[in-house]
């Protein structure tokens, strides 16, 4: 365990990732699929909240920047309305099954069951971005998932409970978004590894 006033670090590199997210939706090349977006910023809000209720610390402010920061992009993205990306019915499916585990998640009364609810929440929600992400990786900004995982392991780092309900969803959020540097980036990861 790290000082806890180090999580200003992860805290900036958050905001550093989302802020460049959206400059890549203003500049045109980064379409970020609504879907996941919106779904994001509810997921993290009420993982917060729960989290403090079972006496999280400063620990959790990744996980709410996990939620500023698609507000932020989903305002952007309205804004610009050529920058976001054209939804289908398989996201449409993601995000009824996101919305239904972010239900369970409000309706459970265990925080460890909450949690697990929340965590397939944001997971049905990565899932069209991580598609899309595989098949146009030009289309995000892979340096703001590269952020986001700094970000959480610097919540991780600062946690002095290490009980499931504080540290599930900043550990699944740095596990998501190494997954998805791993999508944009694999084919440069698979031909360094090849040579």
């Amino acid at each position: 365990m790290i000082p806890e006033q180090f999580i200003w670090i992860g805290v900036i590199v958050n905001l550093i990732g989302s802020f460049w997210y959206v400059k890549g939706i203003l500049a045109g090349h980064t379409k970020p699929n609504l879907v996941s977006w919106i779904l994001w910023l509810l997921g993290p809000f009420l993982g917060v909240f729960f989290q403090l209720k079972a006496g999280a610390g400063l620990s959790v402010l990744p996980v709410f920047l996990a939620s500023f920061g698609p507000l932020i992009v989903v305002i952007f993205a309205i804004i610009n309305r050529k920058a976001y990306w054209k939804i289908n019915a398989f996201d449409i499916v993601c995000g009824a099954f996101s919305v239904f585990a972010l239900v369970l998640y409000v309706l459970t009364h265990n925080l460890a069951i909450s949690i697990v609810f929340a965590i397939l929440s944001d997971f049905f929600a990565f899932i069209p971005t991580y598609i899309k992400g595989w098949k146009f990786p030009e289309t995000e900004a892979g340096f703001s998932s590269f952020c986001y995982v700094i970000a959480n392991v610097f919540g991780l780092m600062v946690i002095k409970d290490w009980s499931f309900v504080i540290y599930s969803f900043g550990l699944y959020l740095v596990l998501a978004n190494i997954a998805q540097v791993f999508i944009l980036y694999r084919k440069k990861i698979l031909f360094w590894y090849n040579h």
